[in-house]
This record gives structure tokens, sequence and C-alpha cells, in this order.
């Protein structure tokens, strides 16, 4: 799928050309724009995300919400993260400085390398690697680590067990959304994420994933909010129990950096949801589908069809995995919190059979159909 990156990044030169630069602009200062382009994106589907779960829940417990800072209050996030970068930092006095602040950038920098390889169109995708679903897996799973550096540089009992959950929690649900993964691989017989969208789409609505692995979606949804420390599976910051987990200790923008960490991962879910079960960019929409081989009037190039079919492979994207968040969010305000013995019973004795039985059915219905 390496031609597919190509191709995008020659319409990138090409637009460039048309606005009247160079056609010799350096690939590196492409790669630039096509990383900035991209932190703008996720930074505005951050912002989106937590002003969407404000909303919805204002909306459950019969509140208003946030409503002043900007339209309908869509800029407070905005300004929670100036206010808590305007706060003082403190370590404590008795804690390991150098854990206690590279912590926050261990569980920052892996989430948004995850965006590498997240398609948001048939060719809008940073890195189309070959093991693109496992190198998620595997980026992912480096996040528990700063969290346990995290507790454990703060020199505070509470902190230390949040750190000791996140890391248990971790193992305990990265192992069935593994094997999740490998079942939709089997279908898709690739590991890379467009050739995964691309295998659904051949059959519109019905192609989907979600009809063929209802199991494994099912399994993969309680897995990704376990992934994430959603409620109800919040054990490693449960404030009933541990006053605020790992993040007892910290303060002002370092704090915030375990929010930014937390958001674009729900954010990672929802799109790799989208992408291994709702068919990614594929509307499903036979207008759609056909757009370009519709005659232009008026002598207008492709090129105009190009652009709109972009647009409408994002949009296509973000309103499924919003749709996916919403779900999150509604079983945050539904579901009470678990208790750490029913959370890891629930992975090891329920989820692991499961998605273990998954792939030895998918396997040989597998081999049969290429018979």
């Amino acid at each position: 799928m390496v031609i597919g990156t190509e191709t995008y990044k020659e319409q990138v030169a090409h637009l460039f050309e048309e606005s009247g630069i160079a056609r010799d602009f350096p690939d590196f200062f492409l790669i630039l724009i096509s990383i900035f382009v991209s932190l703008i994106g996720v930074t505005t589907g951050v912002l989106v995300t937590v002003w969407l779960e404000r909303k919805v829940s204002a909306g459950v417990q019969q509140r208003i919400g946030p409503e002043y800072a900007g339209p309908l209050g869509i800029i407070q996030s905005l300004a929670d993260g100036i206010k808590l970068l305007l706060k003082e930092d403190i370590i404590p006095a008795r804690g390991d400085a150098w854990l206690f602040s590279i912590g926050p950038a261990v569980v920052v920098i892996p989430v948004f390398l995850s965006y590498l390889v997240i398609p948001f169109g048939q060719r809008i995708i940073l890195s189309d690697l070959s093991i693109g679903v496992f190198f998620w897996i595997a980026i992912s799973s480096i996040v528990p680590l700063g969290l346990l550096m995290a507790g454990y540089g703060s020199n505070n009992k509470y902190s230390f067990l949040g750190g000791l959950r996140a890391a248990a929690q971790s193992i305990s649900y990265e192992i069935p959304l593994a094997l999740c993964i490998s079942s939709v691989s089997l279908l898709s017989g690739s590991l890379s994420t467009v050739d995964i969208v691309e295998t659904q789409s051949g059959y519109g609505f019905l192609g989907w994933n979600l009809w063929r692995q209802p199991i494994g979606f099912i399994a993969f949804f309680i897995s990704s909010l376990a992934e994430c420390e959603r409620l109800p599976f919040d054990l490693p910051e449960a404030e009933e129990e541990l006053v605020a987990g790992y993040q007892t200790e910290y303060s002002g923008i370092k704090f915030g950096l375990f929010y930014v960490g937390s958001y674009p991962n729900s954010l990672v879910s929802s799109l790799f949801v989208t992408i291994l079960y709702l068919g990614g960019w594929d509307s499903s929409i036979p207008f759609f589908t056909k757009l370009g081989e519709i005659p232009l009037p008026w002598g207008l190039s492709s090129g105009s069809f190009d652009l709109l079919k972009i647009v409408i492979d994002i949009i296509t994207t973000s309103a499924k995995c919003y749709l996916f968040i919403f779900i999150s969010i509604l079983t945050r305000w539904t579901l009470p919190r678990v208790r750490i013995d029913q959370l890891l019973d629930l992975g090891w004795k329920f989820l692991l059979p499961v998605a273990l039985g998954n792939p030895l059915l998918t396997a040989p219905f597998q081999l049969l159909l290429l018979e």
C-alpha cells in the first residue's frame, strides 16, 4: 500500500504547484506540513471530544454544562488548558524528580504516534505500515509504563497503587484487544489499516466487519474502554479509594498532560473501532462511491471531485468515530464503577477466553472460503 501514500504526496505537491509554489519543494517540508496538519486536526478533535463529553454528561444529569466560554461553551477546554499552563508546577520534596517529570511525557508521546497509521481517507494517512494495527498495540503498551513511573516518582502510596493498577489493567485487556485484531486481520488478509478498510468496502454496508465479527466487536469495545481507563474501568484514578491515583501529586501543565493523553487515546480507540469494524471512510452510499465517474460540466477538472471526495472521506470517518465516542460517554454515566477484582476477573476469566475462541472460529471459516 505504499503506492497510495506516494499518490497522496504527489497530490500535495501538485496542490503546491498550482498555488504558485515551486515544483522542487523539498519533501522534508511536505512531511512537516503533513505532521502539522495532523496535529491541528487531532487537537481540534480532542477539543470537540471534551466539549461533547461535557455537554452529553450535562444532558444526562439534567444540567446546562459549558455555556459562556465561546458559542455553546466550545472553547471551555482551551480556557482550562491556559489555566493549567499558568499554574505552579510543584514537585514532591522526597519524590524522584526525573521519573515525576518524564512520566507525563511517556504517557502523551505514544498516543500521538498512534495517529501515524490511522487513515482518514483512501490516501489520507501519514504512514501506511504493513503492520499498522499491531504498531498501535505496541505503542499503546508503553503508556502504562509512564503511569507507573508517575506513581512511583510521586513518593505517595495512593499514586503508586494507581500506577500498579494501571499496569495490571493494561496487561489484562491488551491481550483480548490483540486477539480481536488478529481475527479482523484474518478476514482481511492484512495488518495494514488501509487494506482492512478496503476489504470491507467491497460489499457496502453489509461488508462491515461488525456483522462478520459481532463477538469480536463487543470484546474490542469493552477492552478499548478499559485501555482508555474510562468508566466503569477507571480504577487507576478511583477518587473514592485512591484520592486521584497516579495524578494525586501533580499540578499545572503536568496534571493537564494526563488529560491530553487520555482524550486523544479515546479518540484513537474510536478511530480504530471505525477502521476495524465500521468500514472506515467507506460511506456505503452509491452516489459518493461513484463520484469520480460523473462527467463534469463547464470544463471543470476532476481534481474538484478528488478534493470533494477527500472531504467526504474525512467527514464519514469522523462521524463514525464520534458515534462511538457518544456511546462510550453514555456508558460512563450509565454503569457504576467496578471493583479491581471484578475488573481483573472480567479481563482474564471472560474476555480472554471469548477473544481467544473468536480467531479459532474465524480461521476455519476463512480457510473454507479460500477453498
